[in-house]
């Protein structure tokens, strides 16, 4: 196999199922089970595609599956190690003071979308057109960053939310997923999509009272965390990744 086409299939294995995903591609691959047989199982959202770029890298040279399952078992390790260092960061918007330095909404928000090399997933409820997260959203497209946002919709926030759909804010980007909760998968009435987050790469997740507007970034009084490593990040994709597979978030457009 070529190295580093294989490298960077099992980096974007990493990013899709994780560290405990990648070790069952390893226990699969190093059965030396079939192609059909590792397609077959689907231990993990996501499992099947990785699975499938894996094979296709080490079918490409011939490689023995002992070497291959032996990489991706190091590779998960070092992942769990790395998972296990963790830093977490207070973030504000609003007005500021000198006394106690603080990171700001806007900066985080824009940073962690500039970091972004695989995947990208936002949430909020409502949203506007912020010039600078949708430049920082067309670069990362254009660099290749599956980019999904879910977005409360005018029908299912009810009258607490008027004007143009907030999904609007995010039309001019090319590739972008927008994804929402439909009124009618909703198990209560006057229920919301109201959470606002920010997740890269499954590394580095973003959460907020802000709403990505002008307005939530940059003006009004909002607190949030930046949480960097550790598992949270990690779990947080899986647990979405499960709402869209099971249809409780659908494709918006």
């Amino acid at each position: 196999m070529t190295e580093a086409a294989f490298e960077r299939a099992a980096a974007d294995a990493l990013t899709m199922v994780g560290s405990e995903g990648v070790r069952a591609l390893a226990e699969e691959i190093g059965k030396q089970r079939s192609s059909a047989s590792v397609l077959s199982v689907r231990a993990f959202p996501g499992f099947r595609e990785a699975a499938r770029a894996l094979l296709e890298a080490i079918g490409a040279d011939g490689a023995a599956p002992s070497e291959a399952a032996a990489y991706l078992r190091g590779l998960a390790a070092g992942d769990a190690l790395r998972a296990e260092e963790q830093e977490i960061s207070l973030v504000w918007s609003g007005p500021s003071t000198h006394r106690v330095p603080v990171r700001t909404t806007s900066r985080v928000l824009l940073q962690l979308v500039e970091a972004a090399q695989h995947e990208l997933l936002l949430m909020t409820y409502s949203a506007t057109r912020y010039a600078p997260l949708t430049h920082a959203l067309e670069a990362a497209a254009a660099r290749g960053v599956c980019i999904d946002v879910v977005v409360e919709t005018l029908q299912g926030a009810g009258s607490a939310l008027s004007g143009t759909e907030p999904a609007s804010a995010f039309l001019n980007v090319s590739g972008l997923r927008v994804w929402h909760w439909p009124p009618d998968r909703r198990a209560e009435p006057g229920a919301k999509t109201h959470a606002k987050l920010a997740l890269a790469d499954r590394q580095a997740l973003f959460t907020t009272s802000a709403n990505f507007t002008q307005s939530g970034v940059d003006r009004n009084i909002e607190a949030g965390v930046l949480i960097t490593g550790g598992s949270v990040p990690a779990r947080t994709s899986e647990h979405i990744q499960e709402l869209q597979r099971t249809g409780v978030l659908q494709r918006y457009w």
